[in-house]
């Protein structure tokens, strides 16, 4: 077929997407343009005839030039229609034609090699948030009884499918909004699609070192021997086009001249030869890549290119890529012994799955790994991570049964929202402990694309809290929380039984517990000489009390003692206890031989083993952070509410109006605040209420005039005349005289900005304020207004959207927080419509991206009431459709991104 093709027309890339198929491989998502003309054929002759029959109703061999200009030209309006493609080849197509202004006809077709891939629920969840965003609500699709597989596609979704039966033909019918059903199909089909991808790294049965080298100091040599001497069980192969062998292996003079099939290559060459590697990788079907190789984002503008254009090639070729510039990946699982990293040695295999950043403190991380015997399941430095990320990890780490307890080493965060809610998830599972460098400076090593972001560091604490990490300040913390979390049981609650035989260091455990907010029980001191047995008798006595919850087991041993005997104690108790027992023993950090249990994988300590710390204080802080994430997880996590009060459409269409008329954004005025506000059931008191000398003494009285109504420092400044009116108003006899020496209320209200504030007996002051920050998205903060709160930093963050138990955290967390429940006495207030408040907030943060600031303060509560008595909103245009939260789609860097 000819001149198929045209001029392509300009194409929304807001909706291009990398996605992941169901088995993990990467493919791409992008509506039709018409120089798909000769690919859509080209799809079309490889699709089966019982599947073009499915598609059409009847017998369709081929497709007219009438067809394919129909189907490859589209306004990207009312009809939409995309395609996935691998290698640039189409293997679906699916698209929506509107029948009328909120109901369109959904269709796709699958190539039949493809069909069972998850490619037709793919392009069904990315024509609803394409239709959601055209204003479309409901989708019809005629369907064939016979067809099975398609019927399953649209059941599956999460929607409430609904039709008929005519003329042999089945028409379903159902509204594409984004229920908790849909999304959470979304969500689950996505985590297992990355978990996939990830697993067939992990899990590689034929490995290629590209780079390979016989130089005893190069990175090539190091990487086969860590396989080899690793007792990888896969196959090995060495690709080195000069050299016959590398370290006893046959070498290759490329990855296609590997006979078989190779799952993972690990590339070691200069950086301006791994796009040859790629291809050579894509040619062959490799599924990801390890790149050790430097030299790209890390070295600057240059660098930075060079990253991207290889990371913009592993997708369209539809390759993993871990790195570059990392250190590599390990597998302890005695199936696999992968070893493909430049560290030595295998670290003993345990519970422990491992994911950091930073190549150079990746072998100093296992290196403490191994002195604490602490065991990893899995571990990965990601280097740039330009590709595979924390977030990937962490979905594979969830349902890995391998993997107990997960530690994060995070120098950046490149999408903190997906990091959020994934990690919420995993974290009610097991446990995640996180160290998150730059905290002071929020600096971004070089080499890692991250927006900018201006979200102060309580909000990067609170996105942990609020997922549920536990959140620590440095390594040493991490290992101290994670060899407690991957040895001994969670602690019930905050009550510890200290058993010691030294008085000293049983004050020091009481001072250290009492600061961490754990309850100490009397101590159990048992002298400087107390043998195996007294120890024995104590530490049971103690596990028995219902008053205790977690155990604390102090040995300092007399001279010439070695304290066997009270280890095997200990060692035998802890195997046995449902109560954490840690120990300062003999001064020694880690799970010392003496105190473990045998694993039943053997090389680490068990379940059951006791961890020692040199230093009482570090058992108690690490202690304290397990029973605070203790708390967390057995605490109720919350819903995410439906207020069918909400007005979003209004909302949308006011933000599209005002955008309109002020494309470069614009502050909005008192009386769009007003509305935006009341589409979300917030309601704004507001001077332009009043209309009379009646009303503004009302007004008067309500708010109190203790405080008055203080001109704002706007209106002063320019409107001096005016300035000392409002500053003599004290009654309502003050006020009428103010009314009655202004010429007319409309212009005054028109000109005058107040702040007002009540006294303490008619209300305490808040502040909320949402805002949109480049890396976070939407943040939504609330405190005590006033300046002792914004000097002591008392604020909380939330992360939308919330659940009602994220909302009442962040009132909760607050310093000041008892003035709101009643201190010394006082009437508590309406803290229910705070946190409803707090809700609206997020839930208009989270609709309305182009909002970049809102605040609202002074905002009065009282015992009954919440009045807001001032705001202020600005809105800009945004690129941001918040469709991640509906739609799966790997993160892509933007051009904007910077580096550190």
């Amino acid at each position: 077929m000819e001149n198929l093709s045209s001029q392509s027309p300009v194409v929304d890339r807001g909706w291009d997407a990398d996605i992941l198929l169901k088995d993990g491989r990467v493919a791409q998502l992008r509506p039709v343009v018409p120089d798909d003309a000769e690919r859509l054929v080209a799809f079309y002759s490889r699709v089966s005839d019982e599947s073009k029959y499915y598609r059409f109703f009847a017998p369709y061999p081929e497709l007219s030039t009438r067809d394919v200009t129909r189907f490859t030209t589209v306004d990207l309006d009312r009809r939409v229609a995309f395609v996935i493609t691998l290698q640039d080849v189409i293997i679906g197509i699916g698209r929506y034609d509107a029948v009328s202004d909120d109901q369109a006809e959904v269709a796709f077709l699958v190539e039949d090699a493809h069909q069972g891939r998850g490619v037709g629920q793919l392009l069904l969840e990315h024509l609803a948030q394409a239709g959601r965003e055209r204003g479309i609500k409901v989708f019809t699709a005629d369907v064939l009884p016979s067809n099975t597989r398609m019927l399953q596609v649209f059941r599956e979704m999460g929607y409430q499918v609904g039709g008929s039966v005519e003329d042999g033909v089945q028409t379903l019918v159902f509204r594409i909004d984004p229920t908790d059903s849909a999304v959470g199909v979304m969500r689950s089909r996505e985590q297992r699609a990355e978990a996939a991808s990830i697993e067939r790294i992990f899990a590689a049965r034929s490995i290629a070192v590209v780079g390979a080298s016989r130089r005893a100091d190069s990175i090539g040599l190091a990487l086969v021997r860590g396989l080899v001497l690793g007792d990888y069980q896969g196959a090995v192969h060495a690709v080195n086009s000069q050299a016959e062998s590398v370290s006893g292996l046959p070498a290759h003079k490329s990855v296609k001249d590997i006979p078989g099939e190779v799952d993972l290559a690990i590339v070691a060459v200069p950086a301006d030869s791994v796009k040859e590697v790629v291809l050579d990788c894509a040619a062959k079907g490799v599924h990801g890549l390890v790149v050790i190789s430097a030299g790209f984002a890390e070295e600057g503008p240059d660098g930075r290119r060079r990253q991207r254009e290889l990371l913009n090639l592993c997708r369209s070729y539809g390759l993993r890529l871990i790195g570059p510039n990392c250190l590599g990946i390990i597998n302890t699982e005695h199936d696999v012994q992968l070893n493909a990293s430049l560290a030595p040695s295998m670290p003993p295999q345990g519970r422990v799955g491992f994911f950091c950043q930073s190549g150079a403190l990746g072998t100093a991380i296992l290196d403490s790994v191994g002195r604490r015997g602490l065991g990893l399941s899995t571990f990965v430095s990601a280097g740039n991570r330009a590709d595979v990320s924390g977030n990937d990890l962490l979905q594979y780490w969830q349902e890995d049964a391998a993997t107990e307890v997960v530690l994060l080493y995070l120098e950046s965060i490149g999408n903190p929202r997906k990091f959020s809610r994934i990690a919420r998830r995993v974290s009610r599972v097991k446990p995640v402990v996180a160290v998150k460098s730059g905290r002071s400076t929020q600096g971004v090593p070089m080499g890692h694309a991250v927006k900018r972001s201006t979200a102060p560091q309580a909000a990067v604490d609170a996105m942990f809290r609020q997922a549920g990490v536990i959140q620590v300040d440095t390594l040493e913390e991490m290992f101290d929380v994670a060899q407690l979390l991957a040895h001994q049981p969670l602690p019930s609650g905050n009550r510890l039984c200290v058993v010691g035989n030294s008085d000293a260091m049983g004050l020091l455990i009481a001072d250290a517990a009492a600061a961490s907010g754990l309850q100490v029980a009397d101590p159990v001191p048992l002298g400087a000489n107390a043998g195996a047995d007294d120890f024995e008798v104590a530490v049971e006595s103690a596990l028995a009390n219902p008053g205790v919850d977690a155990l604390m087991v102090v040995y300092v041993p007399p001279l010439n003692t070695s304290g066997e005997e009270v280890a095997d104690v200990l060692a035998s108790i802890g195997e046995q206890s449902d109560k954490p027992i840690v120990s300062t023993f003999l001064g020694t950090e880690g799970v010392p031989e003496l105190l473990r249990v045998t694993d039943v994988l053997g090389g680490s300590a068990g379940r059951g083993s006791v961890p020692s710390y040199p230093a009482p204080e570090s058992a108690v802080r690490a202690l304290a952070r397990v029973v605070t994430y203790a708390e967390w997880v057995a605490s109720d996590s919350g819903e995410f509410q439906t207020r069918p009060d909400l007005r979003t459409g209004d909302a949308r269409a006011l933000v599209r109006d005002v955008l309109k008329r002020a494309p470069r954004g614009a502050v909005l005025s008192t009386e769009q605040t007003h509305a935006l506000l009341e589409c979300y059931g917030i309601d704004l008191w507001t001077w332009t209420n009043v209309h009379t000398k009646e009303e503004a003494i009302a007004a008067g009285e309500e708010l109190g005039w203790d405080v008055v109504l203080k001109a704002g420092s706007e209106h002063l400044r320019a409107r001096p005349d005016l300035a000392h009116i409002w500053r003599g108003i004290h009654d309502a006899d003050d006020m009428a005289e103010a009314w009655d020496n202004l010429t007319t209320w409309r212009g005054m209200r028109q000109e005058t900005r107040f702040f007002v504030q009540r006294t303490a007996t008619d209300g305490i002051p808040l502040s909320f304020s949402v805002t949109e920050d480049p890396l976070f998205g939407p943040l939504v903060s609330f405190g005590l207004a006033g300046a002792p709160s914004e000097l002591l930093g008392d604020r909380s963050y939330g992360i939308p959207p919330l659940t009602d138990s994220d909302a009442a955290a962040m009132v909760s967390q607050l310093r000041s927080a008892p003035l709101l429940y009643g201190y010394r006495g006082s009437d508590p207030v309406d803290v229910s419509a705070v946190q409803d408040t707090i809700l609206r907030l997020a839930a208009m943060k989270d609709d309305l991206p182009e909002i970049v600031e809102l605040d609202l303060e002074p905002v009065l509560v009282s015992t009954d009431d919440l009045t807001v008595l001032s705001a202020r909103a600005k809105v800009v245009p945004s690129a941001d459709r918040r469709g991640e939260w509906y739609v799966r789609r790997l993160s892509q860097p933007a051009q904007g991104d910077t580096l550190g």
